[in-house]
């Protein structure tokens, strides 16, 4: 068996990573033969026998449970339409916010066209339809601040383990970030702050198929800002909301 790539190589559809029956193929990748090959253009990704391929573009695909930020951009009868970054637009229902709404209300009061929100997603349906809600805690209209988009597939990286990366970026600059996971970023804080928060997300996407990302860019936060970070402490789940 023969790997013919590195870990973190740029490969494109048609390009053979290995020979032979001792790796297995994963995402982004076949088996023709004896060999296995790219299927999509991407950064491949050697764990242990397999072989996946990281995608470095594409659109969001919707996922039951995830939290997206979304543009409104229409009003119906009965709730809006949101671009979520997706091939698919959403649909948040007039039932699905935490405010009981009257039938023919005025639905501009709570959320107007062009305006941003963080929801959640509740059902994608076999026709690609997605359901989207804000009755939980945490999920609202998003006020001041600003959205910036980033690679979908480039998310995982920049909120990082156990949201370690949005920590170091929201200790350093006292900015509130929120992460959503279909690639649109809200931050909000004090202008230079809020430049330096954004300069280092754009970094972490940039940078994130290179090695030890986590010290590098802790070093970059603390000479920018001259705040000194410690990660020790750091516990529990990143819900994309804190």
């Amino acid at each position: 068996m023969t790997i013919l790539v590195q870990d973190k190589e740029v490969v494109v559809p048609g390009d053979t990573l290995a020979e032979g029956m001792g790796y297995i193929p994963g995402y982004g990748s076949y088996r023709q033969a004896t060999k296995i090959i790219a299927s999509r253009l991407g950064l491949v990704n050697v764990e242990g026998k397999v072989l996946k391929i990281i995608p470095v573009s594409g659109k969001y695909l919707p996922k039951r449970n995830d939290i997206v930020i979304g543009k409104v951009i229409d009003i119906l009868m009965m709730g809006w339409r949101v671009e979520i970054n997706s091939p698919y637009q959403a649909m948040l229902s007039s039932k699905e916010t935490p405010e009981f709404i009257e039938k023919n209300e005025d639905l501009t009061r709570y959320f107007n066209l062009d305006e941003y929100l963080v929801a959640k997603i509740t059902n994608v349906t076999s026709q690609n339809l997605v359901d989207l809600s804000v009755r939980d805690q945490g999920l609202r209209k998003l006020k001041g601040g600003r959205i910036i988009y980033v690679n979908t597939h480039k998310v995982p990286r920049i909120i990082g383990k156990k949201g370690s990366m949005v920590t170091m970026i929201k200790q350093a600059t006292g900015c509130r970030i929120i992460v959503g996971q279909n690639g649109l970023i809200w931050v909000d804080g004090e202008p230079a702050k809020e430049n330096i928060a954004v300069e280092t997300i754009m970094k972490i996407e940039s940078e994130s198929h290179y090695s030890g990302l986590t010290e590098r860019i802790k070093t970059f936060l603390e000479e920018k800002t001259g705040v000194k970070l410690d990660m020790t402490g750091e516990k529990g789940d990143y819900n994309g909301l804190q």
